[in-house]
């Protein structure tokens, strides 16, 4: 049987009963007669303080293991559970027995270096070095929970929809965005082909491929056959972009729902959101107090106030000339001068949410030429039927659109994009045989763990971060 978590033990009712935890220690204070060790194992941010009591006289072996124990090491402690004397804890374990199972020594010998999260505070830029010790420091932990139950909440919420989860592929031929920021995937040794032309049917797959960029296209393919599928895995771009806003792998949710119109889809996206924040504040309130005590002041009640508004809409052109109009008045207002044509950047996102609609909004209908070739586009000519869903204090945390379903239109639009058709012609096949309007979103996981956590480095809400010169680990 699996032995009992701290977090379930410390909502006991103390009854002297016998038990045995295990975990890490967090601290050891050593008086005279009395040793306190307080031991913690990640399932919630409170250790449980074990009491060790000299004057009832425990072995030898018991004295021995306290003076090798440290913090950071494991162990292994039984005794019993009584109401605590000390304030701040209702239980603590009147111990008996200790088992050091691995010791973490607090001075550097020959053999090995000391153990680096002695107990102070520590930067995240050193924290970020130590990747693979960082989950043990509250801030990671209570991160890691985060991650974790709302992974589960997500599956849950298009579960309860009628979803169907869909496995897309790792490796494609395809490039869905269309941008060329894709990692290459081959066999061959590159250097011997280097001042060659590469005959990539020699290759594993027969054909140039990449890691996906998103399961989009593929997720299309099963909308059109049971109606509402919904993807969340690991994606990949080769953007050389070293900000604390991007990574080179992350991982992505992305529904992609039949017989759907933008405006089904931006309604779908808003009660998503709303779930998932309401998800945040009832299953993880702990680490949301951390968050809110310790990373940014507030966002608990962002947060409700964005389950609370009615997203605003508003569309491309009418939120530009908000934009121009307020740069007019303040000329120094934005490092990127707003018009219309371009792309929003995040400080526009975040004026429009911030001072213009005052809640979160929902801009619609892009210009064609900074959207991807997929999107429907609009009888004018110049827009597309897409949609970015924008929240005060971050600016976009969703992006999706309606797909294009019309065949000649689609393939007008790669062939101004200068993709091939004939590359896509399975996805074409959508189109050619029982077309249906249809429509979907993606939002990447890590901004949406930042935006509920307030962590500021998009690369201290993954575990393993990979960017620009980092594969550690």
């Amino acid at each position: 049987m699996l032995p009992k978590l701290i977090k379930y033990i410390l909502k006991e009712s103390p009854q002297s009963q016998d038990l045995t935890i295990y975990g890490w220690v967090r601290t050891k204070r050593d008086m005279k007669n009395l040793v306190f060790v307080e031991v913690y194992d990640g399932s919630c941010f409170a250790g449980i303080q074990c009491t060790f009591d000299r004057n009832t006289g425990f072995s030898e072996q018991v004295e021995e293991q306290l003076e090798a124990v440290s913090t950071g090491a494991s162990v292994k402690i039984s005794g019993k559970l009584i109401s605590s004397p000390a304030s701040g804890q209702a239980v603590e374990i009147i111990a008996n027995s200790i088992v050091l199972l691995g010791d973490a020594p607090a001075e550097t010998t020959a053999d090995i270096q000391a153990y680096p999260l002695q107990k102070k505070r520590h930067s995240l830029e050193f924290l970020r070095e130590i990747a693979h010790l960082r989950p043990r420091t509250n801030m990671f932990g209570a991160v890691a929970r985060l991650r974790s139950r709302l992974s589960f909440a997500i599956h849950k919420y298009f579960q309860e929809n009628d979803f169907h989860y869909l496995h897309t592929p790792i490796i494609t031929a395809g490039d869905c965005e269309g941008a060329g920021s894709m990692f290459q995937v081959t066999t061959l040794d590159l250097n011997k082909e280097k001042n060659k032309n590469i005959d990539y049917s020699n290759d594993f797959f027969g054909k140039k491929t990449y890691l996906t960029v998103s399961g989009q296209l593929e997720a299309e393919t099963y909308a059109t056959a049971v109606s509402r599928v919904y993807t969340f895995g690991p994606t990949f771009r080769a953007e050389n972009s070293n900000t604390t806003r991007h990574l080179a792998e992350f991982w992505m949710v992305e529904p992609e729902i039949a017989f759907a119109d933008l405006e089904d889809n931006m309604a779908l996206a808003e009660d998503f959101l709303k779930y998932i924040f309401n998800a945040a504040l009832n299953e993880c309130e702990d680490e949301l107090k951390f968050f809110d005590s310790y990373v940014e002041k507030g966002i608990i009640e962002n947060l409700q106030n964005v389950i609370n508004a009615k997203f605003s809409h508003i569309t491309y052109t009418d939120a530009v000339k908000e934009l121009e109009k307020a740069a007019i008045s303040s000329s120094n207002l934005f490092e990127f001068k707003p018009l219309w044509g371009c792309d929003l950047q995040s400080e526009h996102e975040k004026f429009l949410t911030e001072k213009v609609t005052k809640a979160p909004v929902i801009v619609t209908d892009y210009p064609k030429d900074i959207k991807a070739f997929y999107m429907k586009q609009n009888d004018d000519g110049k827009t597309v039927q897409a949609m970015d869903v924008l929240v005060p204090r971050l600016g976009e945390i969703i992006g999706g659109s309606q797909r294009e379903d019309d065949l000649k239109k689609l393939e007008n639009r790669m062939n101004e994009m200068g993709l091939k058709p004939d590359d896509y012609s399975w996805y074409l096949d959508l189109r050619r045989y029982g077309k249906v309007p249809h429509s979907g979103f993606g939002l990447g996981f890590e901004r949406l763990i930042q935006y509920i956590s307030g962590m500021a480095n998009i690369r201290d809400v993954i575990p393993f971060p990979r960017a620009v010169g980092q594969a550690e680990f």
